[in-house]
């Protein structure tokens, strides 16, 4: 029997279900990369503000010596501290009160302080800004202490601040028949808007036509990008001096270039990642490395050494009609003791969270992660840079 058969028509169907699957395939491919792509910019991405700073746009250190009066009893016990008796018969000769030759002011209310605060840039004339006062005596507390005038002067001895006002302290004590308690700090505070600023520093917005940014650390493939960011926001106007400084064409009106700095700023850059390094306080034992960080295979055998001294006083009693005496005598015993330690295999790893596992499978403590990295840098088996702090 004979059957006709409509090939045309089954070729172009079958085409259009290929298509269809392909379109769907390729449709999924590419919001997967979209996404991947995404989370790598979001987990790498950061803004201009966040790695570079102008240069020229600083901070001043200021620094005063002052008087905290107030005290509850805890300040400066004057006979050891002669400097806060000359200071108080000096501030009230200034308000008129003379005091007669060779009094002796017994001050248990007073305290002599350095007072430290920080002149952000830009700071005008009539901004407030918070001080930190310091005893430099014995005093016991400054607790509920009033810090009088006090000038601040900055590095060239010209006064840029005038400070005054309550002490707030965090913390709280309390003593009797030779017994103390006391919870944080007491002989340092904060006078929140405690200093208004009288003389202003001139800051300097780049020279010229150019504006420097400076990185918080030095890198090249980072001063690279960031050029990079400004140039495609800013065609032509952003060249890398060298592996920290950005130099940058910036309009010369201080209104333009304030708000060409401000766009600036807000730029997404994609960074390096930071060179692998591990951070070591020896003080502390705590041990910090980032996520660079990446072992060789090497094998690391650790084990512990206790020493224990003990003694034992004992008293020798001599034979009868000996005429010796009965005199005491201490017996000491030493005794070393070294644990086992085991030969632990420790595998190539190319993750953080590796490197972690493979050390704690040591079971060495954090201390002794101190020689164990040490010796791993030596032995080459540690890819990262060893920082003491």
């Amino acid at each position: 029997m004979d059957h006709d058969f409509d090939f045309d028509g089954a070729t172009s169907t079958l085409a259009s279900v290929i298509l269809a699957r392909l379109l769907r395939v390729l449709s999924t491919l590419l919001l997967a990369a979209a996404v991947l792509a995404g989370a790598m910019t979001a987990a790498r991405a950061e803004r201009v503000k966040d790695l570079v700073s102008i240069q020229g746009v600083r901070v001043n250190q200021l620094i005063g010596y002052g008087i905290v009066v107030g005290l509850d009893g805890t300040g400066d016990q004057t006979t050891q501290t002669p400097f806060t008796v000359q200071s108080i018969a000096s501030m009230l000769s200034q308000l008129g009160v003379n005091l007669p030759p060779g009094t002796n002011l017994q001050l248990k209310n007073a305290a002599a302080v350095v007072v430290t605060a920080t002149l952000p840039a830009f700071a005008r004339p009539g901004q407030t800004i918070d001080v930190t006062v310091s005893s430099i005596g014995n005093a016991k507390s400054l607790r509920g202490g009033t810090l009088l005038l006090t000038p601040l002067k900055g590095a060239d001895n010209q006064i840029y601040a005038m400070s005054q006002g309550n002490i707030l302290l965090g913390g709280a004590g309390a003593s009797a028949a030779g017994s103390k308690v006391q919870i944080n700090q007491l002989n340092a505070g904060r006078v929140p808007a405690g200093a208004t600023v009288e003389r202003a520093v001139a800051t300097a917005i780049g020279d010229g036509e150019f504006v420097n940014l400076q990185l918080q650390d030095a890198d090249f493939a980072n001063v690279q990008a960031v050029a990079n960011a400004i140039n495609r926001a800013a065609p032509g106007t952003a060249a890398a001096l060298d592996g920290g400084v950005v130099q940058v064409r910036a309009p010369l009106s201080a209104n333009d270039r304030v708000a060409f700095l401000a766009g600036l700023e807000d730029l997404d850059v994609t960074v390096a990642r930071p060179p692998a390094r591990v951070i070591i306080n020896a003080r502390t034992g705590s041990v910090v490395m980032n996520q660079s960080v990446t072992l060789a295979a090497s094998a690391v055998a650790h084990g512990n050494l206790s020493v224990t001294i003990s003694a034992q006083n004992d008293v020798s009693q001599p034979a009868p009609f000996s005429g010796g005496q009965t005199v005491g005598v201490t017996n000491a015993q030493i005794s070393v003791k070294s644990e086992k330690g085991e030969l632990v295999n420790l595998p190539a790893t190319a993750k953080l969270t590796d490197v972690v596992k493979a050390l704690n499978a040591i079971g060495a403590t954090p201390q002794d992660l101190l020689s164990i990295l040490q010796a791993l840098k030596a032995a080459g088996a540690l890819r990262a840079e060893l920082e003491i702090i």
